[in-house]
């Protein structure tokens, strides 16, 4: 049985509700994209609310975090008042692609679901989170388009192979890749996730590689600095 909460530095997350639970790609995502000082963030598909959280501990100066799942939603709602950033973050149970928002986001942060063309759970909550036809990159995209200011990013983790089809996907809604890291778990090993960000401005894109263990099986200098500020055992 999982875990019914997880404990951070600054939060703890309750997610008996949420069909997601707390992973790795949440937790990669949340550390890593362009957050800002004061930026307004728009968190799609929150969960637990882990990102959206990470990302007001990280100084931004509002979070929307929008989630379709009613329970999921409302106990993101309880992490966030019983988080240090009651009253900052902001969460709204709906259909992303029927949101409206009277301002536009300099941030806009999503861990997709990403199983494609893979059988679905028994469990409806949890093949809502998990597979991609609840939200379809071009409906993603498409929204983001619509909900990003001018110079604004939009940050995914997805699976490597699928890294490809989102790009193609973004371009054609004139976002452009600014950054892209290829994550690793062991030297030698090829990627199994990749994290992107995307702007409606261009800029020469920055690429690299995280790789998350050494040789030895210990986490890596470069994962433990990502990281260092959520997780309790670094």
């Amino acid at each position: 049985m999982s875990n019914p909460y997880f404990e951070f530095k600054q939060f703890r997350l309750d997610q008996q509700e949420c069909s997601m639970k707390v992973g790795t790609d949440g937790v990669l995502l949340g550390a890593w994209f362009p957050v800002g000082a004061g930026c307004s963030v728009l968190d799609i598909g929150t969960g637990t609310g882990l990102i959206a959280l990470m990302a007001a501990q990280r100084g931004a100066g509002s979070v929307t975090a929008v989630e379709i799942d009613a329970a999921a939603a409302a106990q993101a709602e309880r992490n966030a008042l019983n988080s240090p950033w009651t009253g900052m973050v902001k969460v709204i149970c709906a259909d992303i692609a029927r949101f409206e928002s009277d301002c536009l986001f300099d941030r806009i942060v999503c861990n997709p679901p990403y199983f494609r063309n893979s059988l679905r759970c028994p469990d409806e909550g949890r093949s809502t989170a998990r597979h991609g036809d609840a939200l379809s990159y071009e409906t993603l995209v498409e929204c983001s388009v619509r909900l990003l200011a001018d110079g604004g990013s939009l940050s995914v983790v997805l699976p490597y192979d699928g890294v490809e089809e989102f790009l193609k996907c973004a371009q054609t809604y004139g976002l452009y890749m600014i950054r892209r890291t290829d994550v690793v778990t062991v030297p030698g090993k090829n990627p199994k996730r990749t994290l992107l960000t995307l702007s409606n401005g261009y800029q020469p894109p920055v690429i690299d590689v995280l790789q998350m263990n050494d040789s030895d099986g210990k986490a890596s200098s470069d994962y433990i600095n990502l990281v260092r500020e959520f997780y309790l055992k670094y």
